[in-house]
């Protein structure tokens, strides 16, 4: 019998169900919140009346609608003059209030991409499945991490059940 990847090790250490049709059910270690994806997975919660399911493997932060010029940031969320891209970071900071999760808000020295603060700040480690409602999440997996970009309804699920709907890929 051929040894296990790393992906089939990750995948069976997270794997919660399995149904006939190959649906699954994966444990989610850590969710990766913007400001992009996350408003109406949060408004989705809000109408059902439901919390997240495990607050600490939940962190937050604006990441696509910020100012790069110092003095923008400086000004926080006010500074963003753009109603399109304020908007989103507003409404995750209130979102994130809500729900009691933890957010890197514009002002905060560990703010910045998703995708960098993850590694950088320890929230992302090996052995861990990271999802996120963005395509650049499988950057993750060079942390041995099995990682997916996730939709927005796909958000909303993780954050009302920890888990992730997924199908296994075949290794080649």
């Amino acid at each position: 019998m051929a040894g296990k990847t790393l992906y089939d090790k990750l995948w069976d250490a997270h794997l919660v169900s399995q149904r006939d049709d190959g649906s699954c059910l994966l444990y989610i270690d850590r969710h990766l919140l913007n400001e992009v994806t996350s408003p109406q997975a949060f408004d989705g919660l809000h109408l059902a009346g439901r919390q997240p399911w495990r607050l600490s493997a939940n962190i937050a932060t604006p990441d696509h609608n910020v100012p790069t010029s110092k003095k923008e940031r400086e000004q926080g969320i006010a500074g963003i003059e753009d109603d399109t891209s304020r908007i989103p970071v507003q409404t995750l900071n209130n979102n994130c209030k809500t729900f009691n999760i933890i957010e890197f808000d514009i002002n905060d020295i560990r703010q910045g991409i998703l995708h960098v603060i993850g590694p950088e700040q320890g929230l992302t480690l090996p052995g861990m499945t990271v999802v996120c409602g963005d395509s650049h999440t499988a950057t993750h997996g060079a942390f041995g991490c099995l990682a997916h970009g996730i939709g927005t309804s796909e958000v909303e699920h993780v954050l009302a059940t920890q888990c992730l709907i997924q199908k296994k890929s075949k290794n080649m």
